[in-house]
């Protein structure tokens, strides 16, 4: 297993304005981790910056041992196309398309062989369980279906990152559920890293590990270790109370 993510010294302004501050951290391969934090922390602005959606001011980032400093712009549209993959709150589905063609999107545009996509296609569902909507559109499946839809787009392309975007945001507390233990399961199988931003402490319960952040810094860190969901929940709340986040 190799180094997933690295930034050292990594900062973010947006004019006179400092949103990342000195943020060191490293992510293994395979890691499934949280990045929490109250609103301001900072929190989508390193997301947008690991997955080179916006570019940042000082410091270096290392995905997968390439540093972002010396990729131009089109070999890094190209690698976040073919190494990441991307779930947001939205979902981001397109509603002309059915959910198949929704999830296969990105291998049709790589020009992915049809029986290569079949094949992939049919690993993903089964581990997320929609293959009973496969032909139906968007307007017609509930929002946990949808999500689980745009899940398996992220994770179609056999990417080496996952970032999930607040993800359970627009979801009741059941289709919350088994989309974390899918996702946990994706994480676990396929062994992608997975980046989760998330206000939610019982979301970020099933990750092995969270980060947070406020005002810019890494204030704090725990690891899951051998702790139940129920355990490990109680003590991303007890620090999330501490540094000033969203108790939900």
């Amino acid at each position: 297993m190799g180094t997933s993510i690295q930034t050292k010294n990594l900062t973010k302004s947006y004019g006179n304005v400092q949103v990342l501050k000195s943020i060191d951290f490293t992510i293994e391969q395979g890691e499934f981790t949280a990045i929490m934090g109250p609103s301001g922390s900072g929190k989508t602005t390193l997301l947008n910056t690991l997955s080179t959606i916006d570019s940042f001011n000082g410091g270096e980032v290392w995905i997968e041992g390439s540093s972002l400093l010396d990729m131009k712009k089109k070999a890094l549209r190209e690698f976040r196309q073919k190494r990441m993959g991307f779930i947001f709150q939205d979902y981001n589905l397109l509603d002309t398309l059915t959910v198949k063609e929704n999830i296969l999107l990105p291998l049709s545009l790589q020009k992915t062989p049809l029986a290569e996509m079949e094949q992939r296609l049919a690993k993903i569902i089964a581990a997320l369980n929609i293959e009973s909507i496969l032909q139906q559109f968007p307007s017609e499946i509930s929002g946990g279906q949808k999500q689980r839809t745009a899940a398996a787009r992220a994770m179609i392309t056999n990417p080496a990152i996952v970032f999930a975007d607040e993800p359970t945001g627009s979801l009741d507390s059941r289709s919350a559920t088994q989309l974390l233990e899918q996702i946990q399961l994706l994480n676990e199988t396929f062994k992608t890293t997975v980046l989760l931003i998330t206000h939610d402490a019982y979301a970020a319960s099933y990750c092995r590990r969270v980060i947070f952040l406020r005002d810019g810094k890494i204030v704090n860190e725990l690891f899951k270790g051998e702790q139940s969901e129920k355990q490990f929940f109680d003590r991303i709340l007890t620090v999330q109370s501490a540094t000033g986040g969203d108790r939900r």
